[in-house]
């Protein structure tokens, strides 16, 4: 009989090598791999952001845990394989915070700050023979978080815009190509539209993923009050109607706002 782990993180690692147990575990956890329970690890980051954003504090233990359990799981999966241990996981991660911060963990002076970070992360890129300043940016990312991160890249080796108005003169141009793109390059136009509004937004210091997570949640707070104010026939109306209630809703947000 094994004893009881000696602490929370023992315990989890038990639990879960108990759940991939070839005779004994759970017949889903052992159907599972990298490949699938990927997308469950990139859903709870989300739950942990969403938690995070609407102060539920509350919540934010738990889906904390949910996502601390994905790194077990990954860790469980590549032990089994002989790749790495959950330890090897912390292990690194460690190291990289001590060699990324040696102001605190070593003898360098001077404080944090962006410039110095990615001047470090570059170092990193460069042991592990990442030429390119584009190494590095994780393709999984949103693509909206991806090109804000490939553009500031770019913009340390000098490549951007020196003010906005360039980067929206880039906008315009990026409409007029859609609008004339004929059905071979429509998709291809729409991506260079939206790349080059995130460039936009950038150059005005904000950050393009909040800004848009801002204006859906605008857009779905005053679809809700439309649908409200018709009453369940807000699908029935013409689209005249719909605008009419679509500037009430405004309206009734400025004055609410005004007191």
């Amino acid at each position: 009989m094994t004893s009881p782990p000696s602490n929370q993180i023992d315990r989890l690692l038990t639990i879960m090598a108990r759940l991939r147990d070839p005779e004994h575990g759970c017949e889903w956890d052992l159907a599972q791999g990298f490949a699938t329970i990927a997308p469950y690890t990139i859903e709870e980051a989300y739950e942990v952001a969403d938690a995070i954003e609407r102060d539920a504090m509350s919540e934010l233990h738990e889906e904390l845990g949910d996502l601390l359990f994905q790194v077990v799981f990954h860790a469980r999966m590549a032990e089994e394989a002989g790749l790495f241990a959950f330890d090897d996981v912390a292990r690194v991660i460690s190291d990289k915070m001590e060699a990324r911060h040696p102001h605190i963990f070593g003898s360098a002076d001077g404080t944090m700050d962006e410039t110095r970070w990615e001047s470090l992360k570059a170092k990193e890129r460069e042991a592990k023979g990442q030429a390119s300043s584009m190494d590095g940016v994780a393709r999984a990312l949103p693509a909206l978080l991806r090109a804000e991160k490939l553009q500031k890249r770019a913009a340390r080796d000098g490549f951007d815009w020196p003010d906005p108005s360039g980067a929206a003169d880039k906008v315009g141009e990026e409409v007029r190509e859609l609008a004339e793109a004929d059905a071979a390059t429509r998709e291809e136009e729409a991506g260079d539209l939206l790349f080059a509004a995130v460039n936009l937004v950038r150059a005005y210091g904000i950050q393009p993923e909040a800004a848009l997570r801002s204006a859906n949640d605008k857009f779905e707070r005053r679809y809700r009050g439309m649908e409200a104010l018709a009453a369940g026939e807000f699908a029935t109306l013409d689209l005249d109607a719909q605008e009419t209630l679509w500037q009430a809703v405004k309206r009734a947000e400025k004055a609410a706002a005004s007191d």
